[in-house]
């Protein structure tokens, strides 16, 4: 891993974390759609999105891990802000990013919306309905109730962000553990797959600051 000076270190990064939405003020989904890496940098450039985070979820292994699935599920859990993004937003976003209407290949990467509560399952039939109306279609994604949720290995965690090896391992030097909870990492994530919008970036560049080798890489990737 590169090390960063402490003198170099992009503390505005935290004091922006510092202004994000604690988890009494947020909302949570969780989505499987597919392997876990693309939703969770998609999610993470959406407005509204405060933190994500990729694990397993529906199934009935206890102590799931990556090469000890059983029959469980990759998914990301999205955490939001519901004054500024709906639920029914986040599944618009998840209907439009993976195949509702076959069967994946392995359990491990198929389509489902795991609901925390009544609310979320009768928004994601209903929203399943209208696609079905919409298609001709019948709609083969799953909707379940979430049971429990089993955090990912920390190298799944912000993975596109991870692949960029300077940008990445400077926040993860001034992050640890605390990177998979950082909005900023989110964004960051988001960004670097090619996904938010210029205006965007730009705002979050302008209160970020960066060394200037993670710069430099970050402006390369978008």
């Amino acid at each position: 891993m590169t090390t960063v000076e402490s003198d170099q270190l992009p503390l505005t990064a935290l004091q922006v974390d510092a202004d994000a939405l604690p988890p009494s003020r947020t909302d949570t989904a969780t989505f499987g759609m597919g392997c876990f890496w693309g939703p969770d940098a998609r999610f993470g450039a959406m407005p509204g999105v405060v933190r994500t985070r990729v694990g397993y979820a529906g199934g009935t292994e206890t102590e799931p891990s990556y090469y000890a699935l059983g029959d469980h599920t990759e998914v990301v859990q999205v955490e939001y802000d519901p004054e500024t993004v709906a639920y029914e937003d986040l599944l618009d976003v998840f209907w439009a990013n993976h195949d509702p209407f076959g069967g994946a290949h392995k359990r491990q990467y198929r389509g489902v919306v795991l609901a925390h509560d009544e609310a979320q399952r009768a928004a994601a039939e209903a929203s399943a309905a209208a696609l079905e109306d919409r298609t001709g279609q019948p709609v083969g994604t799953a909707i379940e109730a979430l049971d429990s949720f089993t955090l990912a290995e920390d190298y799944h965690q912000k993975y596109e962000l991870r692949s960029t090896p300077v940008l990445g391992d400077e926040l993860e030097d001034v992050y640890g553990p605390a990177l998979v909870d950082s909005t900023v990492a989110a964004r960051l994530n988001g960004f670097v797959a090619g996904h938010g919008d210029a205006d965007r970036r730009a705002s979050l560049l302008a209160a970020v600051e960066l060394t200037p080798a993670a710069l430099s890489e970050l402006e390369r990737r978008l």
